[in-house]
C-alpha cells in the first residue's frame, strides 16, 4: 500500500473532494485524521472508512482558526508521534458571472482572503512539525483558472493562482528540511455537487442546457472528458506517497488535457 504507516490530516473532509481523498488515503493504508467545521458529515466519512477496514479519526476544527489547527496537530503528535501529510480542502464562497468592473471589492476579495488565511494557517502549522521530523507532504487543490483566465470568474482564478504561489514559496523554504509541497490543478469534476451547481449556473447564463455545458467542457479537453472525483483522489495518493519523493513546487495537471503546461 502506497501510504502504509502514514498519518494524513484532511481539512474539509466532510465535503465531496475531502471525503473522496480520505477514502483513497485510508484504502492505501494511511491513518486519516478528518476535520471539519461541523462534525456530522465528517463522522459519516469516518464511519465509512472504519467499516471498510481503515483507520480514521474525526475532530471539529475550524481551519480558519490558528489556535484550533495547532491544538489539533499537537494532539496527533502527542498520540501518534508524526504528521506525514496535510491536505486543505475546505470550501469558500466564490461569486461568478459578474464582470470585475461591476463586482464589489468585498465579493472579489472574499475567496482570496479566505483561501490565503486557511492555507497559510494549516500549511505552516503542519510544516513546523514536518520540518522537525525531516519529511512530509503538504497538498493543495487548485484549478486551471490559475493559468487560463475565464471571463466573469470573479476572484476565482486569482484565488487559485495565489494558492499556487504560496505553495511555491513554502516549497523553497521547507525543501531543505525534506518537506514537499504539491498542488493538484484540476479542471473540476462534474460528479461533485459544487462543480455541478456552478456549471448549471454558467449554463443558464449562457442560454444552454447543463448537458450541453458538460459536453462543451469535455470537448475542450484532449481526452474529451472531465476528470472524475476518484481520479483526482488517486493522483493525491500518488503525490502524497514516497513514489513522488522527487516532486515539489509543482502544480500537477489533472485536467484531462484541458490545457498544455
Amino acid at each position: 500500500m502506497l501510504l502504509e504507516n502514514k498519518t494524513a490530516v484532511i481539512y474539509g473532509a466532510g465535503g465531496a473532494v475531502g471525503g473522496a481523498v480520505a477514502r483513497a488515503f485510508a484504502k492505501e493504508g494511511a491513518k486519516v485524521f478528518l476535520t471539519g467545521h461541523t462534525l456530522e458529515k465528517v463522522n459519516v466519512i469516518k464511519e465509512e472508512i472504519i467499516a471498510a477496514g481503515g483507520e480514521a479519526y474525526a475532530a471539529q476544527v475550524d481551519a480558519l482558526n490558528k489556535e484550533e489547527v495547532e491544538n489539533h496537530l499537537d494532539q496527533i503528535i502527542s498520540q501518534f508521534g508524526q504528521i506525514d501529510i496535510s491536505f486543505n480542502l475546505i470550501g469558500y464562497r466564490i461569486w461568478m458571472g459578474t464582470p470585475l468592473l461591476e463586482m464589489t471589492q468585498e465579493k472579489f476579495l472574499s475567496p482570496i482572503e479566505t483561501a490565503m488565511r486557511t492555507h497559510f494557517i494549516t500549511a505552516t502549522a503542519a510544516g513546523r512539525h514536518m520540518a522537525i521530523k525531516g519529511s512530509g507532504v503538504i497538498l493543495a487543490l487548485t484549478a486551471q483558472s490559475s493559468r487560463i483566465p475565464v471571463n466573469k470568474q470573479g476572484g476565482f482564478g486569482v484565488t487559485e493562482a495565489a494558492i499556487e504561489a504560496l505553495c511555491r514559496q513554502l516549497s523553497v523554504e521547507l525543501g531543505p528540511q525534506g518537506v514537499r509541497v504539491v498542488c493538484l490543478r484540476s479542471a473540476g469534476s462534474p460528479d461533485t455537487p459544487g462543480v455541478m451547481a456552478a456549471m448549471k449556473r454558467l449554463a443558464e447564463k449562457a442560454g444552454i442546457t447543463y448537458e450541453q455545458m458538460l459536453e462543451k467542457n469535455a470537448e475542450s479537453t484532449m481526452l474529451k472528458r472531465m476528470p472524475s472525483l476518484a481520479e483526482v483522489a488517486d493522483v493525491a495518493v500518488l503525490m502524497a506517497s514516497d513514489r513522488s519523493r522527487s516532486i515539489t513546487a509543482a502544480a500537477v495537471n489533472v485536467t484531462c488535457g484541458a490545457y498544455v503546461d
